[in-house]
C-alpha cells in the first residue's frame, strides 16, 4: 500500500514485528539457509523489494531507518538493483559494524546496535548515486548505468566472510521522486 504527498511517497509495510509499541520489519538468514529457488546458485537472503516504484530516469531516494545488531557482518543491508552494467547499481554491506560499498571502500563505521539514517539518492541522469547516513554526506560514486531499476531493503550474505546469523531491521521506509 501506498499514498502519495507531494514529490514524496510513503510505504506502509504490513508485513512487520510489533516489539515495543513500534512496527519494524526484521530480516534474517543462517549461513547455511538454502537460496530462494532449488537452481540458485545465490547467497541466502531475506530482501523487501520496493514494487510499483521502478525507475529508469530521474532522481529517486530511499530512505528508511536500518539496525543491524552486534555480530552480523558480511550482509547487504541495502541495495539499488539493475544496472546496464552488472545486476546492481550499489550495494551497501555491513562488516564488523561498518558499511562498506560493496566489500571495498568504507562508507560509515560503528553502525552496531542502534537505529541509523539511510538515504541512498540515484541521479540517474546525472549517472551519481549518493549516500547520507544520519544526514551526513558519507559517500558518492558513478553509478552502473541505467536500467530498469529499484530498491531493496534486506539482509543478503556476502560471497564469503559472512557471520552464521545475519539480520537486519528497517523502519519509516520512504521512497522520493524529484
Amino acid at each position: 500500500m501506498s499514498s502519495s504527498k507531494g514529490n514524496a511517497i510513503f510505504l506502509i509495510v504490513f508485513s512487520c514485528l510489533y516489539i515495543s509499541n513500534n512496527l519494524y520489519l526484521v530480516c534474517s538468514v543462517y549461513a547455511d539457509d538454502k537460496p530462494h529457488d532449488p537452481n540458485s546458485h545465490t547467497q541466502p537472503r531475506t530482501e523487501v523489494r520496493i514494487q510499483g516504484l521502478d525507475y529508469s530516469s530521474g532522481v529517486w531516494q530511499f530512505e528508511g531507518y536500518g539496525f543491524v545488531p552486534n555480530g552480523t557482518s558480511g550482509a547487504t543491508i541495502v541495495q539499488i538493483h539493475g544496472a546496464s552494467d552488472g545486476a546492481t547499481t550499489i550495494i551497501l554491506r555491513i562488516y564488523d559494524g561498518d558499511m562498506r560499498y560493496y566489500s571495498s571502500e568504507l562508507v560509515d563505521t560503528g553502525l552496531y546496535d542502534r537505529w541509523f539514517r539511510v538515504n541512498l539518492i540515484h541521479n540517474v541522469d546525472g549517472g551519481k548515486v549518493t549516500v547520507f547516513i544520519d544526514g551526513v554526506q558519507k559517500f558518492e560514486t558513478d553509478d552502473q548505468g541505467p536500467g530498469d531499476l529499484h530498491f531493496k531493503c534486506e539482509v543478503y550474505a556476502a560471497p564469503r566472510n559472512i557471520s552464521y546469523y545475519m539480520e537486519s531491521r528497517w523502519r519509516d521506509i520512504k521512497i522520493y521522486k524529484k
